[in-house]
This record gives C-alpha cells, structure tokens and sequence, in this order.
C-alpha cells in the first residue's frame, strides 16, 4: 500500500538532496569556470540564496571555498548546515528570506540555477531580492541566476520527469503545469515524490506557484537593479564555451550578472 503525504517537499530535505543532489558535477564545473571567466574579482566567498540543502556548497566548501547562503526552511538549513559541520566546515548557513536579508561580509560570487527565484511571486520582490544580491556582493562579484523563461515561439514546457537511487532508496519525481494566471503572472505547478525502500512506497504530494518570465519581462526586471550588468548568458547545458542567445524559443537560461 502507498502511504500519501501531503506537505512541502523541502520539509523532506534528505529526499529533496538526493532527487536534486545526484546531479550536481555540470552546474559545479560551470560554477569554477564561470567564476574566473566573468568575475571582476578574484573569487573565494560564495554565497546562495534559497540554498536547501546546499548540494553545491558542500562540494564549493570542499573545493576550498568559503560558503554561505540562506533559505527560508529550518529543516533544509539544519541539513546543510549539518553536513558542513560533519565536514569540518563553519555552519555557514541561516534562516532568512531570500528578497530581505544582510550578509556580515561581502561576497566575491552568488548563485541560484534551479529556478528558486520563481518563487519570489510579485515585481516587488524579485526586484527586492535582485537588490540585496548586489548589496551582498562586492564590487565585480557575479550572481548566477539560472531560470525558466516563458517561450514566445514555441510550446512551453509542461512537464517534466526525473529520478535518482542511492542505495535501497529510490525517488521518482514529476512535476507539471496546472496552468497559468495571466493576469498575475503565476504558474501553478503540481509535485510529486514517490519514495521507494524494499519495504514501503511512500508519496509526497505537494503544489507550488513560481511566477512566469518571459525573456522581456526579465528584462524589464533588470532595468530596475542598476547595481547589475549581464556579463553572459548560458543554457542549462552549463556549456561554459557556448553563450547562448535567447530567441523567442529560449526556456532554460542561465544569466550571469555582475556588479558594477
């Protein structure tokens, strides 16, 4: 019998950094070859807002950075922070939403590649989010903003399919579009995790919103945060020789913004 649970998946941060976590070398290696590429500074304090479990700060902390970041879930932060202290690393991360929050000290890079940023559901707090980026950073530091833009040229993508083993502990997830509010510009996006041990089927049931891009709506957004220029942008091929240029077919970008 298949248990059901209805809740948040980052409630389950030891499910959620296996399913995400497994996948971690391309966005990893695209991070240490961005960084010197693009960076106006040398690069040794990395930060990532909305870090979860923090599957890339561990392997940056382990490359011989200095890590932190943020995240609105207590469990994940506990998870990562966790991990980094088994590591022998300074429990580096804290609870904090990611468009209001101060860093002690500046950092040189920042990331988000898996489309967290959506989440922040109105202009306001994007634009919010976009400033204390900049403030976190110095001046020729990087952030690294990986996102789903809406195509204006082709079908959107209306769902997608993923999965991961370690182990007896396989996950299954699937995600898809429950439509979109125009007039609020939010997509309603249905999740789930099937969980399998030898012995149970669990599945975790969840429904998230993430506000929709197109590619001149970021724009606008940008116009917005002077404190950023865009250096390049990528794919989510994480091909650090092929910049892509976005089309009205573009989906999956990767912008790299610097400080000026």
């Amino acid at each position: 019998m298949t248990e059901i649970i209805e809740g948040s998946i980052y409630d389950f941060p030891k499910y959620y950094d296996l399913l995400f976590g497994s996948d971690w070398k391309a966005e990893f290696d695209f991070l240490k070859k961005a960084f010197p590429k693009h960076a106006g500074c040398s690069v040794k304090r990395v930060f990532e807002p909305a870090c979860g479990t923090g599957r890339l700060l561990i392997k940056l902390a382990q490359a011989g950075y200095d890590v932190g970041g943020n995240d609105l879930n207590e469990k994940s932060i506990e998870f990562c922070n966790d991990r980094l202290q088994r590591f022998k690393f300074d429990r580096s991360t804290f609870v904090g939403d990611m468009a209001d929050f101060k860093v002690r000290k500046k950092y040189h890079a920042a990331f988000n590649l898996i489309n967290t940023f959506r989440h922040l559901s109105t202009e306001a707090t994007a634009e919010a989010h976009l400033h204390c980026m900049a403030d976190a950073l110095v001046k020729g530091g990087l952030y690294i903003l990986g996102l789903h833009l809406e195509p204006t040229e082709a079908p959107r993508m209306e769902e997608e399919s993923w999965s991961a083993r370690r182990g007896n502990l396989a996950i299954t997830s699937y995600m898809w579009s429950k439509g979109i509010d125009r007039r609020n510009r939010q997509e309603h996006l249905g999740i789930t995790l099937d969980i399998y041990t030898p012995t149970a089927h669990r599945r975790i049931v969840d429904h998230m919103d993430y506000r929709t891009y197109k590619h001149a709506q970021f724009k606008s957004l940008l116009k917005k945060v002077p404190e950023f220029e865009v250096a390049e942008v990528y794919d989510f091929s994480y091909e650090i020789d092929q910049p892509h240029r976005i089309t009205g077919t573009s989906e999956d970008v990767v912008y790299v913004l610097r400080k000026v």
